[in-house]
């Protein structure tokens, strides 16, 4: 490897841009969006982008869908449920299973036994029957999806973080550490829980967008938060019935849902590179 900075690159801060972008729109939507994502218009059903309302002069940006309900608003309020799972759920995940990967990593022998064995019995749960299980308990809701994937993500941190405690566990500054008299919760505090919390984090936005786009998936199957509560993959599956004829109705939320996806999988991967390969110049 080159000792070249490596440049994080415009595909980087688009996404960036994307993101901040959602997140602005869905979080002042009550500001400036006209119509509730909920409300109908029998006159303007399946309304092409950019359709103009006679009676009201509103404008539907991007259309209507099969009962009249803005696509527009309902995709700024979907982003809301879906940003709150996709982000709420992966940081249960890392704050959890990264702190039982670090412990496992480090201390060994009993607790490591212990935490993998726990964690190879969620990961051989199968998901879709683990969310149907929380739905059943805690009733449909945006807190059920949250904790149904925060549970499911938890074994993923767990492991990253464990391989990344185990590879620190032998290094010179750990040794150094215990030399002094340090205990151990010290050293796994001050020494190998900040060395595992960047890795981690990086890894945490390609399970961003993991959690995103299998949140899309549920609601497509009508699993994920219930009506009338919009959700992109509802959105999209609501339009397959009209695709030929009025494919925007499908076509936009997907879109929307996989530049997302994208973004956070980007934004991922170039923090991975930049800090394997150098910082940029700024």
């Amino acid at each position: 490897m080159d000792n070249k900075t490596h440049n994080l690159g415009p595909a980087f801060w688009l996404s960036v841009f994307w993101i901040v972008v959602l997140v602005v729109f869905s979080s002042t939507a009550d500001l400036w969006v006209k119509k509730t994502p909920d409300e109908m218009d029998w006159n303007n059903l399946n309304a092409a982008p950019c359709t103009r309302d006679e009676k009201t002069d509103i404008l539907y940006w991007l259309g209507t869908d099969g009962m009249g309900r803005d696509i527009l608003s309902r995709i700024v309020y979907g982003a809301r449920i879906s940003l709150s799972i996709g982000l709420a759920a992966p940081l249960i995940g890392f704050l959890v299973g990264g702190l039982l990967g670090c412990a496992a990593g480090f201390h060994r022998r009993g607790l490591e036994f212990v935490i993998v064995a726990a964690m190879d019995i969620v990961l051989a749960f199968p998901g879709l029957l683990l969310v149907m299980a929380v739905s059943f308990f805690m009733g449909p809701s945006l807190a059920t999806l949250i904790v149904s994937f925060a549970i499911l993500s938890i074994p993923a941190f767990c492991r990253v973080a464990r391989a990344r405690a185990l590879s620190l566990g032998n290094l010179e500054f750990v040794q150094a550490a215990r030399l002094t008299g340090a205990s151990n919760f010290s050293i796994l505090m001050r020494e190998i829980i900040p060395n595992v919390a960047l890795p981690l984090a990086i890894y945490a936005l390609l399970v961003v967008a993991f959690m995103i786009m299998a949140e899309g998936s549920l609601s497509f199957l009508g699993l994920g938060v219930p009506a009338p509560a919009p959700s992109w993959g509802r959105m999209i599956a609501e339009g397959r019935d009209v695709l030929d004829q009025h494919p925007h109705v499908s076509l936009i939320p997907a879109a929307i849902l996989f530049l997302t996806v994208l973004a956070f999988n980007l934004i991922g991967d170039h923090l991975r590179h930049f800090f394997e390969h150098g910082k940029k110049q700024l």
